[in-house]
């Protein structure tokens, strides 16, 4: 099914955390996003990104907004698969199983943090990577590093915090680089380590989640939710009345 042109998935916790199980038994490259509103307005805006995004393995609806247009579309039992509890799903499922994950974003206390929590919560859970880039592009040298050591560890699940669209751009710019499956995650090493908090169930099952998040970082999420939220909106009806059409392609 595609949004404004970018595909999303009609799937479940369940089936994805099952094909991550199998996928991370192989010595190969994957990788999955979770998909809101804003990386929809991000592919919408950039062919380029659009790509990144459409050659994903698997492409979750993270936002409601999305799961209500699906539903509009056609598939009336399609559940929210939303990034933060993805990662605990698969968490759970590598600490039952001893596979090896990492995680690879954030803030260097807050992947100390997040470590603690999740290894408290699962226990035995094999953390055996982790690592807080800087904000700025690596150098070549140092992406080489990256990877080597990611590759050492024997990560076969790696987190991706790195935010939208720069953490989708690096695990498409990995892949056959980084032997394991790589899971774009947001803003759950976060939420997770205790640094935001979640907003409650209702916000979330009535689609207010961003106003949450907007009255949390407001100078970070102006533009965001302000601007880009209005033009889905309208971009979208007027996809589903047939108005506007959207190349898939880049």
């Amino acid at each position: 099914m595609f949004i404004l042109g970018m595909r999303v998935d009609l799937v479940s916790y369940e089936n994805i955390v099952q094909q991550i199980r199998k996928w991370q038994e192989k010595d190969e490259s994957w990788y999955v996003c979770a998909a809101n509103v804003h990386m929809v307005m991000e592919t919408f805006d950039a062919a380029s990104f659009r790509k990144v995004v459409n050659d994903a393995d698997i492409i979750t609806p993270d936002g409601v907004p999305l799961v209500w247009l699906l539903r509009l579309k056609g598939v009336k039992t399609q559940q929210r698969v939303y990034g933060p509890t993805l990662m605990l799903h698969v968490l759970e499922m590598a600490a039952g199983e001893n596979i090896p994950v990492g995680f690879y974003g954030g803030e260097p206390s807050t992947l100390e943090q997040l470590i603690k929590r999740m290894q408290a919560r699962y226990p035995g859970l094999n953390a055996v990577y982790s690592c807080s880039p800087p904000f700025r592009p690596l150098s070549v040298e140092e992406d080489a590093q990256v990877i080597s050591a990611i590759t050492k560890s024997g990560v076969r699940i790696l987190f991706v915090g790195l935010g939208c669209p720069k953490q989708e751009r690096w695990m498409a710019e990995h892949r056959g680089k980084v032997p394991a499956v790589m899971l774009g995650v947001g803003a759950a090493f976060n939420i997770h380590a205790g640094v935001h908090s979640q907003a409650p169930a209702w916000m979330q099952k009535v689609g207010l989640e961003w106003l949450y998040r907007f009255i949390q970082e407001p100078h970070r999420l102006w533009r965001r939710y302000l601007v880009q939220n209005p033009r889905f909106v309208l971009l979208a009806m007027a996809e589903l009345l047939g108005i506007l059409r959207v190349s898939r392609q880049k």
